[in-house]
């Protein structure tokens, strides 16, 4: 366990380094606070830019709190991602590209204090930076709009947390898998927006999906009331978090054992 502790500290010193502890909290609090701030300011900014004809007037019926608060995590399915993605994708392949994994695991490291130990360093990270982010995006819809309970916004963050999570695990997967970084980013980011779309075009067919959790989430917040298929989706996700995990074990020792 010891190993364990001293190898998670490594990463956190090599996140520090990399200033990831500052510029990712930054750029999910950036993700959060942009709708809300433009959609209050929205008939201010067409004015001022002089988008509109003489004599027109320009009404926008308010969104609800709830509605402006799903636009914001709207934000994370996209740009939130490929933050995750390019932040983390060269955190195994980028070590085995350098010769850095080799010279650990010739001290008595086990692969999975290794793989797990990178993991976990990352989701601390993430997980620090979505809430700081869906925080501030909380904060500025009450003060412009209207407050959501903060026990609705533990659940949303908690529910869509779940998502991302699954999305690094894959990430760490496909490092593991591929030598150079860049070819482990380009993998994770594909797929992942393959089975976005593909989700988003058949939820009525794929309930249990991963992909549904933010429909999930939208729900709970606009309803006040759990969606049927929430619990075998989240399970979805916890299974195929754990999975992608130790795949990433699995071939990651096989390819070291082979070289």
């Amino acid at each position: 366990m010891k190993q364990w502790f001293t190898l998670l500290n490594k990463e956190f010193l090599e996140m520090a380094r990399n200033y990831k502890w500052i510029w990712m909290p930054i750029t999910f609090i950036l993700l959060g606070v942009m709708d809300p701030l433009t959609t209050y300011y929205l008939p201010e900014i067409l004015n001022s830019v002089g988008g509109l004809p003489e004599g027109a007037v320009f009404e926008m019926p308010e969104p609800s709190a709830q509605e402006v608060f799903i636009m914001s995590l709207g934000e994370y399915q996209l740009i939130g991602i490929l933050v995750i993605v390019l932040s983390t994708m060269g955190t195994i392949a980028g070590e085995r590209k350098s010769g850095v994994a080799q010279l650990i695991l010739v001290k008595p490291v086990s692969y999975f204090s290794y793989i797990t130990s990178k993991w976990a360093a990352a989701l601390i990270l993430i997980l620090l930076s979505l809430f700081m982010g869906m925080l501030a995006s909380w904060y500025y819809t009450g003060v412009l709009f209207e407050f959501i309970p903060f026990g609705s916004f533990m659940e949303s963050f908690g529910l869509y947390a779940l998502w991302l999570v699954l999305v690094l695990s894959f990430v760490i997967l496909c490092s593991a898998v591929f030598m150079q970084p860049v070819a482990a980013g380009m993998a994770a980011l594909v797929t992942v927006f393959i089975i976005t779309i593909i989700g988003g075009s058949f939820q009525h067919l794929l309930e249990w999906s991963p992909t549904q959790l933010l429909t999930y989430v939208s729900e709970r917040l606009i309803t006040e009331k759990w969606p049927e298929h929430v619990w075998p989706a989240t399970g979805v996700t916890l299974s195929m978090t754990i999975l992608f995990v130790v795949l990433a074990i699995y071939i990651f020792k096989r390819k070291e054992l082979a070289d």
